[in-house]
């Protein structure tokens, strides 16, 4: 074998499966038809729980440094400011969910991060290089690239996007919908006059609902702007002009736009692959699902495919590699859900359309049901996300749960007393000897629901945050 996984596309869901490969010290090749890097902002919302997987792959800080908090939104309507709205409710962080509220960052900027993250493993992106054509047999998957290089993997994974060329090759039927009748103008530009410290909304009186948005993108002069199209309008120009003259039509000309740095209009495509996997070709990110840009959904799903994937992949036993169009694919479907009943209260011009409520963090993602999964009672079963913890270590100093979790290893907890491979957890009042760690706040036994389980109840946690077994 030339590499163990190639992986074909490097946006967002290819860059985190590398970092995830990479870590584990899987060869891994990662490729990309596209010439340069792509600026732009694209999905630019991140989750409360990609933020807990970016902790775990070593990026955050740097997410954080770059992006910004969700901002109060201004309505202007008619030129005059009529109100704020936020987008999502203030929530204040606790013991088990450190980050409670979404973040804000460019996809551009995600992925440079990413690729960083990835270089320190020494695996690069190979730019301008396509996948021309793939065959698999029992052992692995030969691939022909666009530079006449022949590259043997044992695994392929498409990560390349909503035309997904693996996905075509292999005649994965991509289920759902185009919708015609539903277009918007989206683009990054420079907005003189304009407040950063918040977004904007501007509208006409007898329109509210009918508008044009501004978002203030972290780290850049820029600002994120969409604006819904009408039935009649077609051959809609994305130049600057065209999009500063749809501006002052709502505002009365008070903002002067710049440096349109790209615009596209946009269809809402909600499509999800009849399968996830042939054989030893896998697909993920958008080549698996597209969806509507609300709710913030798509970027955020396609990174925890990778994620989902990645430690599978490394272990290679069939349970696991069986089990990632399972649970994978399920989820998807229900965050389609998600985005496309958000998508459809924007069109009946619901006032509710630009709220996100906690069916958009992604923190109730389960894989209960699954493969990995037995059954469980409780408010906490296998196949949930693991819940974060503060601790206290025998010489006093404060741990995290997500901590221990950090790593490409599978982590086990061992509450109250009995012999442990990995972590003994204590209840409020022990004494901490050894590894052992102090449950103090009684944090952990009320996440873990193991106040009402006999002393010794293990929890496993798998490499990507989820509860495995509980006992």
């Amino acid at each position: 074998m030339d590499t163990r996984v190639l992986i074909a596309g490097a946006g967002p869901t290819g860059l985190t499966l590398a970092i995830e490969l990479a870590r584990r010290d899987v060869a891994v090749r990662i490729i990309d038809k596209a010439e340069t890097y792509f600026a732009g902002s694209r999905g630019d919302g991140m989750q409360p729980r990609t933020l807990e997987v970016f902790e775990d792959l070593g990026v955050l800080d740097a997410v954080l440094a770059q992006g910004a908090a969700p901002v109060p939104m201004k309505i202007h309507l008619g030129g005059e400011v009529v109100g704020e709205r936020m987008m999502f409710d203030p929530v204040e962080p606790t013991p088990s969910k450190p980050y409670p509220t979404g973040w804000f960052l460019g996809q551009s900027q995600t992925e440079a991060i990413l690729r960083d993250r990835l270089a320190e493993f020494g695996v690069h992106v190979e730019l301008a290089t396509a996948l021309a054509d793939f065959e698999q047999d029992a052992d692995g998957v030969t691939a022909t690239l666009s530079t006449g290089e022949t590259v043997r993997a044992e695994y392929l994974v498409g990560a390349d996007g909503g035309k997904s060329f693996v996905r075509k090759t292999l005649g994965i039927a991509f289920e759902g919908t185009t919708d015609e009748s539903i277009r918007m103008l989206l683009g990054d530009v420079r907005a003189e006059g304009l407040d950063r410290a918040y977004g904007h909304w501007f509208a006409t009186p007898d329109e509210p609902m009918s508008g044009m948005m501004f978002s203030p993108l972290p780290g850049t002069p820029h600002f994120q702007f969409g604006a819904a199209l009408g039935d009649g309008e077609t051959d809609v120009e994305t130049a600057l002009p065209a999009v500063q003259a749809r501006l002052d039509a709502l505002s009365g000309g008070t903002v002067k736009l710049s440096d349109l740095a790209w615009s596209t209009v946009w269809r809402p495509n909600i499509r999800l692959a009849a399968r996830f996997r042939d054989g030893r070709v896998f697909l993920a990110g958008d080549a698996a699902h597209v969806h509507p840009p609300t709710g913030g959904q798509g970027l955020n799903t396609g990174i925890q495919d990778g994620y989902n994937l990645g430690w599978k992949l490394a272990d290679g036993s069939p349970e696991l590699l069986d089990s990632y169009e399972v649970e994978r694919r399920t989820v998807a479907a229900r965050v389609l859900g998600v985005s496309a009943g958000l998508m459809q209260k924007y069109v009946d011009g619901d006032d509710d359309a630009h709220h996100r409520g906690e069916d958009t963090q992604q923190l109730d993602i389960t894989y209960r049901g699954g493969p990995l999964s037995p059954a469980g009672t409780g408010a906490l079963q296998p196949g949930d996300r693991a819940p974060d913890a503060p601790l206290t270590d025998a010489n006093g100093k404060r741990v995290r749960l997500f901590e221990l979790f950090r790593g490409p290893h599978a982590t086990e907890l061992l509450f109250g007393d009995g012999p442990t491979s990995g972590y003994r957890i204590r209840p409020a009042g022990s004494v901490a000897t050894g590894t052992d760690l102090v449950d103090d706040g009684g944090h952990a036994y009320a996440a873990y629901a193991a106040y009402d389980v006999k002393p010794g109840a293990r929890v496993l946690i798998r490499p990507d945050g989820y509860v495995w077994s509980m006992s």
